[in-house]
């Protein structure tokens, strides 16, 4: 059986040249949609061509069917709609670096997700970006604006006044929120 993509006469990734270096991806969304649940359809032996013709080398042999089929995936989606930026893939080499740091360690925590980095700087918090924080029992949701943030149907002007609206309390409003690390408590041993 014929990949989806030749069953629907696509080439996936195909580009049209406007002007110098400008170029237009022709696939919808929908024939993306369609293409990558045609992967699910086909065999191993399939899936490896596709590999090939995407990859332009062989798949790994050890790979399940499973495996291919999200890594193919993941591949056409990023050649139709654009891959992470150098900033996303360095956010996660960290976690990644940080999570086998602590696997070598023996301090991995079974069951328990890996803890959140924090978001590098106020800068990086760009406007529909939601925050969320439970904090006695109640989930606290906050969409970042232009001009500030909104929770619960009103603005603040920063994240502390949020935190102190939600919780009656004075806070840090990024450490609230887990966008800056927390101090490490001061040393009140004495050296000798």
């Amino acid at each position: 059986m014929k990949p989806m993509n030749e069953q629907l006469g696509i080439e996936i990734g195909a580009e049209e040249e406007q002007g110098s270096d400008v170029s237009v991806r022709l696939i919808s969304t929908k024939r993306l949609s369609l293409e990558i649940a045609g992967l699910k359809e086909l065999d191993l032996d399939g899936l490896r061509q596709r590999w090939r013709k995407l990859f332009r080398a062989a798949a790994p042999p050890h790979l399940p069917k499973y495996l291919l089929v999200r890594i193919l995936a993941y591949r056409i989606q990023a050649k139709a709609l654009g891959d992470l930026d150098a900033q996303g893939i360095r956010y996660l080499r960290k976690i990644a670096e940080e999570r086998e740091q602590r696997r070598k360690a023996g301090t991995l925590r079974r069951g328990k997700g890996p803890p959140i980095p924090p978001v590098p700087n106020r800068r990086s918090i760009k406007p529909g970006t939601i925050l969320v924080r439970e904090h006695d029992g109640v989930l606290h949701r906050v969409v970042t604006m232009e001009a500030g943030f909104a929770w619960n149907g009103t603005t603040y002007r920063s994240l502390a006044e949020v935190a102190h609206a939600s919780t009656g309390t004075n806070w840090n409003g990024p450490r609230f929120f887990g966008l800056r690390a927390r101090l490490a408590a001061p040393q009140t041993g004495r050296r000798s």
